[in-house]
Formats: structure tokens, C-alpha cells, sequence
């Protein structure tokens, strides 16, 4: 039987620069089952000319070896290509939290071994486009506000990871990033208009390294869910955040739950946004105007059986 060719792609900066050493240990699981190649990313956004580069070349399976910023670089590769080879995720990362929402384990050698003894399973994926002329594909979350800049704050710190790296900025947004975003939002043609201090948009429910934004999304339901938090007291803020952590946060008034497959946001104020951890829009981007869109059942990733 012809073994599956198989691209490996790996961050060598995921978790504090351990990936690689941690690659080395799956090379003999890699070898076992499948014609493999390996390669490294050197620059931001090599993972996508990457990917796209496999699809081109024909490859079964595409292996984003990394966190939650590399399978977005990964993905948005594969989404440019005609084939797309199937995606595959060994979790290396901060965050991880499109491997924990998808199914994949939380074990590297795990996670590797499920991808050659899994099944396919389709995904919803979306897209963002903004006023500057910007599209790019989605996977996980989107966070605009309060959680783009949760995000900005916790790349800049270094010695800390996963949980406690978000937890930590979450807290520093709170009292040093008070952001308020007077907003028009269309949802699926029905139109309103508030002032918000967070707008959630999720593909999957959790994102942060434990933080559930969206408690009701599914990544194959074909719809994207959508949360927004009305301006609070940062007192407020602080009694909220154990209820984000466990999912739980519509027992406030000022958190509202909708559903959508295409939504347009604009804003008064320059938007912050996330993409999948990674900093779409930074402070004074001149982002006031999105666009988002749901592409349903749009790519396969390998999960274990009966995930």
C-alpha cells in the first residue's frame, strides 16, 4: 500500500523555542507511516507560501507543527490552492485552542499518530475583509477590542505561555486598554447599533488557552457565532472574567448571544482585532469597517475516531 505524502510544517519559535527539539521525537512516528518532508518557517507568514506551495506540489497531508498563529498561516496557504491537501495539527503552541476544538490531542506524539490512524473530518472556515482592502481566512476566533488587544499585550511577554500568558494580559487590557467601540453591526441583513467594549466572532468555542468566548459554536455546524459585551466598569470586568473562563458569561445583561453567516461591523473608533491569536489589526490601525463570511464545510482536517 503507497504511504500518503505528507508535509511537515513547523514554528521553530513555538513554545519558547522548544519545537524543534520536540520534532526530532516524531520523526520515527512520521517515518512509519507516511513519505515525508520536513520544513521550517524563518520569517512571518512563510507557513502560508509554505502550505500553498504543498498544495501545489501535490501532497496528501499538510502538518501545521506550531500554535494556533501557525495552522492559521497554514490554512490560509491551503485555502489559495485549487486541491487542498488535508490538514493535519501536532499542537506546539501557547494557546492551542483549534487543536482542542477540533479534537486533537493535547500530546504531540498523540496528535501525530492521530493523523495517520484518524479520519477526515470538514470544517467550517471564514473570511474577514476590511475597509483597507484586507482579506484574509479564518479558523478559530476573532476578537475585536477587548480581545484584540488582550492579544497585542500578551506577544510581549516572553517568559510566559499559555494560560497564565492570557490571564496575565487580560488583566493588563483591563487597566491599561480600556477600549469602547460605538458600533453599527448587520447580521444576516437585520441592522443595530451599540456600545460595546468586545465583539466575539467564533468558529470554535474557546480561544486564549481557556477563555470561552463562544460557548455554543461548533466547527462543522455551518454558522458562526457572535457575542458582544456592551461597555462595564472595569469592577465589572473583573467579576466577569471567572464566568468567560467556564463559558457561563450570558448570566449578564450586558453580554448578547446571535448567530449569522455574514456580518459587516463599523465602528467610530479604529478597530483591534485578532485572527486566530494572530494581530490582524493593531492600536490606530484605521480598521472601521469589516466584513465577515462564512465558508461552510470549506476544508478537512485529520481528527482521532469518534472526535
Amino acid at each position: 500500500m503507497t504511504k500518503p505524502r505528507v508535509k511537515l510544517i513547523i514554528n521553530p519559535n513555538a513554545d519558547m523555542g522548544n519545537a524543534w527539539r520536540y520534532a526530532a521525537n516524531l520523526k520515527h512516528i512520521a517515518e512509519q507511516h507516511a513519505d515525508v518532508d520536513w520544513a521550517g518557517t524563518v520569517y512571518p507568514t512563510h507557513a502560508t507560501e509554505l502550505a500553498r506551495k504543498a498544495a501545489e506540489d501535490g501532497y496528501d497531508i499538510v502538518v501545521a507543527l506550531g500554535g494556533d498563529g501557525t495552522v492559521h498561516e497554514v490554512i490560509n496557504g491551503l485555502m489559495q490552492a485549487k486541491k487542498r491537501p488535508i490538514l493535519g495539527v501536532v499542537p506546539f503552541g501557547s494557546g492551542n485552542d483549534f487543536a482542542h476544538n477540533v479534537g486533537v490531542p493535547g500530546d504531540a506524539e498523540q496528535a501525530l499518530a492521530a493523523i495517520f490512524t484518524g479520519v477526515p473530518k470538514k470544517i467550517d472556515l471564514a473570511t474577514i475583509t476590511d475597509n483597507l482592502g484586507r482579506t484574509e481566512f479564518w479558523d478559530n476566533t476573532l476578537n475585536m477590542g477587548f480581545g484584540g488587544a488582550v492579544t497585542i499585550h500578551s506577544h510581549k511577554m516572553p517568559l510566559l505561555r499559555g494560560f497564565i500568558m492570557y490571564l496575565a494580559a487580560v488583566l493588563q487590557t483591563i487597566f491599561m486598554s480600556y477600549i469602547t467601540l460605538d458600533s453599527e453591526i448587520t447580521a444576516d441583513g437585520q441592522t443595530w447599533t451599540d456600545r460595546l467594549m468586545m465583539i466575539a466572532v467564533n468558529n470554535g468555542p474557546r480561544e486564549g488557552g481557556g477563555f470561552v468566548t463562544g460557548p455554543d459554536a461548533k466547527l462543522d455546524d455551518g454558522i458562526l457565532n457572535l457575542s458582544t459585551v456592551q461597555r462595564v466598569s472595569r469592577g465589572m470586568m473583573l467579576a466577569m472574567l471567572p464566568f468567560f473562563m467556564q463559558g457561563t458569561q450570558s448570566r449578564f445583561k450586558q453580554v448578547k448571544f446571535f448567530t449569522f453567516k455574514k456580518l459587516d461591523i463599523k465602528t467610530q473608533q479604529d478597530l483591534v482585532i485578532h485572527t486566530d491569536g494572530e494581530v490582524f489589526a493593531g492600536f490606530k490601525s484605521g480598521v472601521r469597517h469589516v466584513t465577515i463570511e462564512l465558508l461552510p464545510a470549506a476544508l478537512e482536517v485529520m481528527v482521532p475516531k469518534g472526535k
